[in-house]
């Protein structure tokens, strides 16, 4: 099971695995959490994977121990392996949270993080897993077959990031914080409404009634001010009425992304 909106190459995964996607929808109104209920009226006999990811990607939802509870619930009941994918967890979050930390998660639960996001590794390709035992056996008798190690001095690199007091994480969101507002600043100028406390490195809009979906918005931003904006149809079906932008330009790009939206004519 799979997240709609979600992260693509959870799809590809599953493919890649010879599994078989079956999606489950998130919506604004439920706070982009699954609909447990109508989640719970559906043949489940076959299901072996739920991918989860909190604070998610695309929409910026903060997790909460709530939902993770509800999440593990499910899982246990209907013996199903819950993939939590946390990458996002020190981004703009002023409380990070693992699923791991629920009553009964590590029976039923693994977690990926990643230093790509929270240390601005992107590229070094330094992950880690966290879960039982069992689980990371599994995995590791699989990688053993797949690849020879890492690097010896990207291996003392990311020692050396992990033990970065917390005054680098606040000078780090410092900046993602003053990208976000003129992000927001971007959002109002296209009439898009959005949640003010969403998180992670993206901001997610709903798109004005002015356009038919996310593509159109996309486009007509990309031909007429050469500013190009994510369509949020690319995460899912449930996303078409939403645009999502990155955090990871600079002032100065958003800054002329405005300007350039100002002086052209959308249609």
């Amino acid at each position: 099971m799979v997240p709609n909106p979600g992260y693509p190459t959870y799809r590809s995964a599953v493919k890649l695995a010879g599994g078989v996607c079956v999606d489950y929808e998130l919506n604004e109104a439920l706070g982009w959490a699954p609909n447990f209920a109508l989640l719970e009226q559906q043949d489940l006999t076959r299901v072996k994977l739920l991918f989860v990811n909190y604070p998610h990607m695309p929409t910026g939802q903060q997790a909460s121990e709530a939902l993770f509870q509800k999440i593990i619930d499910f899982a246990t009941k209907h013996q199903i392996l819950v993939v939590h994918d946390n990458p996002y967890s020190f981004i703009l979050n002023q409380q990070p949270l693992s699923i791991l930390s629920v009553p009964g998660a590590k029976a039923v639960a693994i977690e990926l993080n990643s230093l790509s996001k929270s240390h601005n590794m992107a590229g070094w390709r330094v992950g880690m897993l966290c879960g039982a035992q069992e689980r990371i056996n599994e995995v590791l008798r699989f990688k053993s077959n797949m690849d020879s190690g890492m690097f010896l001095p990207v291996q003392l690199a990311a020692a050396t990031a992990l033990a970065l007091d917390e005054s680098w994480y606040k000078s780090v969101n410092d900046i993602y914080e003053q990208r976000r507002s003129k992000v927001f600043d971007l959002m109002d100028l296209l009439g898009c409404t959005y949640a003010s406390n969403q998180v992670g490195m993206f901001v997610w809009g709903k798109i004005p009634g002015t356009f038919t979906s996310g593509y159109t918005l996309s486009d007509a931003v990309l031909y007429n001010a050469q500013v190009f904006i994510t369509p949020g149809g690319i995460f899912g079906s449930a996303g078409d009425q939403y645009i999502r932008i990155s955090l990871c330009g600079s002032m100065e790009k958003f800054e002329q992304a405005i300007q350039r939206i100002q002086a052209a004519q959308l249609k």
